[in-house]
């Protein structure tokens, strides 16, 4: 899949969807509300297409490191070797494109919700939030695992956490917190507030059973005052 996106007017072409592009004279992207719905829902799309890829390695008990091939040097006999190692490639690959189309989405959310546009886009929670008192930052995301529903979720390492659902700085006392709304939101979305790079960026987490452990696959530590 090829995300590089130039010309002027270009048309990009996906299975079921089509975006459109522009770019100004000086060669910059130029975005739209419209380029931005379709970036995101292709992120979607390929978030989908991943989740189906990990239930093809959840289904052979494997994950991205196991050995294909047992002691003696032959493939397994217990596995679909073949299968394996296709939804490896095609994950890691996918995710490289995945993590490029959310640079996009978050280049163009920040144009199309600056102060000047008239506009809110509000996708599934994704956007970065125009401007607004910033909450001070209670916990920080310091491990995501690949694949995992937070890293489709767009989480990263680093991420200052200003909101986790109804938990901001004035009602949060541990980690426990975090914890409840997890558990009492499974398969269910959590809209997410971090600061990154000093800008507001909101997400939208569903806790889920996926390959690795947990619901969330990240490790989230409180920020000490000190820290913040």
């Amino acid at each position: 899949m090829d995300l590089r996106m130039l010309g002027v007017s270009q048309e990009r072409k996906t299975k079921n969807c089509k975006i459109y592009f522009t770019t100004s004279e000086s060669g910059s992207m130029i975005y739209t509300r419209e380029s931005v719905m379709a970036l995101i829902e292709e992120k979607e799309k390929i978030e989908q297409t991943l989740k189906e890829l990990w239930d093809v390695l959840k289904s052979n008990n494997m994950g991205m490191t196991e050995p294909v091939i047992d002691s003696e040097g032959y493939p397994r006999s217990d596995i679909d070797v073949y299968q394996v190692r296709h939804a490896r490639h095609q994950i890691k690959c996918l995710q490289n494109d995945h993590t490029a189309l959310l640079q996009r989405i978050e280049e163009g959310l920040a144009v199309v919700l600056s102060p000047s546009s008239a506009e809110n886009l509000d996708p599934n929670g994704i956007n970065i939030s125009p401007a607004s008192p910033a909450r001070e930052p209670f916990a920080k995301v310091d491990h995501v695992s690949l694949g995992s529903p937070a890293n489709m979720a767009g989480l990263l390492e680093n991420d200052f956490i200003t909101q986790f659902g109804s938990i901001t700085c004035d009602n949060f006392r541990s980690l426990t917190n975090i914890a409840q709304v997890v558990q009492h939101s499974a398969n269910s979305p959590i809209q997410i507030t971090v600061s990154r790079n000093e800008q507001s960026i909101s997400l939208s987490l569903t806790p889920r059973q996926w390959s690795g452990r947990g619901l969330l696959g990240c490790n989230i530590v409180p920020v000490e005052k000190l820290d913040r």
